[in-house]
Protein backbone atom coordinates (compact mmCIF):
# COMPACT_ATOMS: atom_id res chain seq x y z
CA UNK A 1 0.00 0.00 0.00
CA UNK A 2 1.20 3.53 -1.05
CA UNK A 3 1.30 6.28 0.96
CA UNK A 4 1.51 10.12 0.03
CA UNK A 5 3.74 11.80 2.14
CA UNK A 6 2.35 15.17 3.32
CA UNK A 7 6.48 16.74 4.61
CA UNK A 8 7.10 15.98 8.24
CA UNK A 9 4.12 14.27 10.53
CA UNK A 10 1.57 11.46 10.25
CA UNK A 11 -0.14 9.93 7.21
CA UNK A 12 -3.66 8.89 6.86
CA UNK A 13 -2.01 5.34 5.80
CA UNK A 14 -2.76 1.98 7.02
CA UNK A 15 0.44 0.16 8.59
CA UNK A 16 1.85 -1.56 6.67
CA UNK A 17 5.20 -3.98 6.91
CA UNK A 18 8.43 -4.67 5.31
CA UNK A 19 10.26 -7.94 5.22
CA UNK A 20 7.91 -8.71 8.57
CA UNK A 21 9.32 -5.47 10.18
CA UNK A 22 6.16 -2.99 11.08
CA UNK A 23 6.54 0.34 10.24
CA UNK A 24 4.02 2.94 11.97
CA UNK A 25 1.56 5.58 10.07
CA UNK A 26 4.69 8.12 10.31
CA UNK A 27 7.01 9.30 8.21
CA UNK A 28 9.46 12.34 7.58
CA UNK A 29 10.95 14.20 4.40
CA UNK A 30 14.03 15.02 7.01
CA UNK A 31 16.87 12.69 7.00
CA UNK A 32 17.19 10.85 10.53
CA UNK A 33 20.57 12.89 11.41
CA UNK A 34 18.75 16.16 10.41
CA UNK A 35 15.98 15.74 12.39
CA UNK A 36 15.35 18.62 15.52
CA UNK A 37 14.27 17.95 18.63
CA UNK A 38 10.72 18.92 18.13
CA UNK A 39 10.49 16.62 15.27
CA UNK A 40 11.77 13.87 16.98
CA UNK A 41 9.60 13.96 19.94
CA UNK A 42 6.44 14.80 17.10
CA UNK A 43 7.52 11.43 15.46
CA UNK A 44 7.72 9.88 19.01
CA UNK A 45 4.13 11.21 19.88
CA UNK A 46 3.05 9.96 16.35
CA UNK A 47 4.59 6.22 17.14
CA UNK A 48 3.76 5.60 20.93
CA UNK A 49 0.34 4.35 20.91
CA UNK A 50 1.67 1.76 17.94
CA UNK A 51 4.64 0.85 19.96
CA UNK A 52 2.79 0.39 23.45
CA UNK A 53 0.03 -1.44 21.84
CA UNK A 54 2.72 -3.83 20.30
CA UNK A 55 4.67 -4.55 23.27
CA UNK A 56 1.61 -5.44 25.48
CA UNK A 57 0.29 -7.74 22.32
CA UNK A 58 1.69 -10.98 24.29
CA UNK A 59 0.51 -10.08 27.90
CA UNK A 60 4.16 -9.29 29.55
CA UNK A 61 3.02 -7.63 32.60
CA UNK A 62 6.70 -5.39 32.36
CA UNK A 63 5.44 -3.82 28.71
CA UNK A 64 2.15 -2.18 30.57
CA UNK A 65 3.75 -1.50 33.79
CA UNK A 66 6.26 0.56 32.65
CA UNK A 67 4.26 3.02 30.73
CA UNK A 68 3.43 4.43 34.57
CA UNK A 69 6.82 4.44 35.50
CA UNK A 70 8.91 7.89 35.71
CA UNK A 71 10.38 8.80 32.42
CA UNK A 72 14.37 9.85 33.18
CA UNK A 73 14.32 12.18 29.58
CA UNK A 74 12.20 15.02 27.76
CA UNK A 75 13.11 13.61 24.46
CA UNK A 76 13.52 10.36 22.58
CA UNK A 77 17.40 10.04 22.06
CA UNK A 78 20.52 7.58 22.21
CA UNK A 79 21.26 7.66 18.76
CA UNK A 80 24.44 5.43 18.49
CA UNK A 81 23.38 2.56 20.76
CA UNK A 82 20.79 -0.25 20.46
CA UNK A 83 21.11 -0.10 16.86
CA UNK A 84 21.13 3.36 16.35
CA UNK A 85 17.52 3.77 17.68
CA UNK A 86 15.59 6.55 19.36
CA UNK A 87 15.47 5.91 22.92
CA UNK A 88 12.77 6.84 25.36
CA UNK A 89 13.98 5.50 29.51
CA UNK A 90 11.78 4.85 32.22
CA UNK A 91 12.52 3.12 35.70
CA UNK A 92 10.08 2.02 38.27
CA UNK A 93 9.46 3.50 41.78
CA UNK A 94 12.00 1.29 43.22
CA UNK A 95 14.99 3.13 41.48
CA UNK A 96 13.65 6.02 39.89
CA UNK A 97 15.19 8.67 42.02
CA UNK A 98 18.42 7.19 41.65
CA UNK A 99 18.83 7.07 38.59
CA UNK A 100 17.72 10.19 37.67
CA UNK A 101 20.44 11.76 39.54
CA UNK A 102 22.94 10.64 36.44
CA UNK A 103 25.84 10.25 39.17
CA UNK A 104 28.80 9.29 37.00
CA UNK A 105 31.06 7.84 39.78
CA UNK A 106 30.17 5.20 41.99
CA UNK A 107 26.67 4.49 41.37
CA UNK A 108 24.80 2.11 43.10
CA UNK A 109 21.41 1.23 41.83
CA UNK A 110 19.08 -0.69 44.34
CA UNK A 111 18.05 -4.51 44.46
CA UNK A 112 14.53 -4.49 42.00
CA UNK A 113 15.33 -1.50 39.85
CA UNK A 114 13.40 -1.76 36.41
CA UNK A 115 14.86 0.15 33.61
CA UNK A 116 12.43 0.13 30.33
CA UNK A 117 13.79 1.91 26.89
CA UNK A 118 11.54 1.80 24.04
CA UNK A 119 12.88 2.53 20.72
CA UNK A 120 12.18 3.24 17.14
CA UNK A 121 14.57 4.29 14.07
CA UNK A 122 13.59 5.96 10.87
CA UNK A 123 14.62 4.63 7.64
CA UNK A 124 16.19 6.15 4.15
CA UNK A 125 12.78 6.55 2.80
CA UNK A 126 11.35 8.87 6.17
CA UNK A 127 9.42 5.44 7.41
CA UNK A 128 9.08 4.88 11.18
CA UNK A 129 10.20 1.80 12.26
CA UNK A 130 8.86 0.16 15.45
CA UNK A 131 12.04 -1.11 17.72
CA UNK A 132 11.87 -3.52 20.59
CA UNK A 133 11.31 -3.00 23.91
CA UNK A 134 14.61 -3.38 26.27
CA UNK A 135 15.00 -3.97 29.46
CA UNK A 136 17.51 -4.06 32.80
CA UNK A 137 16.58 -5.44 36.07
CA UNK A 138 18.89 -4.85 39.12
CA UNK A 139 19.37 -8.36 40.72
CA UNK A 140 20.54 -9.35 44.01
CA UNK A 141 24.84 -10.18 44.39
CA UNK A 142 25.09 -13.68 43.09
CA UNK A 143 22.33 -14.14 40.88
CA UNK A 144 23.99 -12.37 37.80
CA UNK A 145 27.48 -11.45 39.14
CA UNK A 146 29.22 -11.96 35.91
CA UNK A 147 26.72 -8.99 34.14
CA UNK A 148 27.27 -6.71 37.40
CA UNK A 149 23.97 -8.20 38.75
CA UNK A 150 22.53 -6.81 35.98
CA UNK A 151 19.40 -8.92 34.13
CA UNK A 152 19.16 -7.80 30.21
CA UNK A 153 15.50 -8.46 28.30
CA UNK A 154 13.87 -7.50 25.50
CA UNK A 155 10.27 -7.56 23.58
CA UNK A 156 10.02 -7.21 20.29
CA UNK A 157 8.01 -4.60 18.52
CA UNK A 158 5.16 -7.11 18.44
CA UNK A 159 5.37 -8.05 22.27
CA UNK A 160 7.15 -11.42 21.85
CA UNK A 161 10.04 -12.28 23.73
CA UNK A 162 13.56 -11.70 21.95
CA UNK A 163 16.34 -13.86 22.29
CA UNK A 164 19.65 -11.77 23.35
CA UNK A 165 22.74 -12.72 24.66
CA UNK A 166 23.37 -11.37 28.57
CA UNK A 167 27.07 -11.13 27.21
CA UNK A 168 26.57 -9.16 24.50
CA UNK A 169 24.33 -6.50 26.37
CA UNK A 170 26.70 -6.33 29.78
CA UNK A 171 30.02 -6.06 27.45
CA UNK A 172 28.61 -2.63 26.31
CA UNK A 173 26.86 -1.64 29.22
CA UNK A 174 30.52 -2.38 30.66
CA UNK A 175 31.22 0.89 29.13
CA UNK A 176 29.77 3.15 31.54
CA UNK A 177 32.35 2.17 34.47
CA UNK A 178 31.31 4.15 37.74
CA UNK A 179 27.63 4.27 36.61
CA UNK A 180 26.71 0.68 37.31
CA UNK A 181 26.45 0.17 33.62
CA UNK A 182 24.01 2.82 32.86
CA UNK A 183 24.07 4.71 30.06
CA UNK A 184 22.31 7.44 30.91
CA UNK A 185 19.95 9.59 27.90
CA UNK A 186 22.07 12.79 26.84
CA UNK A 187 22.68 15.37 28.90
CA UNK A 188 20.56 17.81 27.23
CA UNK A 189 17.81 15.89 27.49
CA UNK A 190 17.47 14.42 30.85
CA UNK A 191 14.73 15.14 33.32
CA UNK A 192 16.10 17.92 35.79
CA UNK A 193 15.09 16.19 38.99
CA UNK A 194 18.26 17.21 40.76
CA UNK A 195 21.72 19.42 40.05
CA UNK A 196 24.93 18.20 40.24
Amino acid sequence: MKSKRIGFGVVAAAMFGFSGVAYAECTTDVAKDDLTDAQVVELYECIKGALREGYTAQGDERATAYQSWGAASTVPGGVGNHGSRFLTTFVNDTGYLEYVRFNDENAKMPVGTVIAKESFNVNKKGLVKKGPLFFMEKVAAGEADEFGNWVYSALKPNGKVMKIKQSFCSNCHANFEGQDALGYPEEDYRIPVFSN
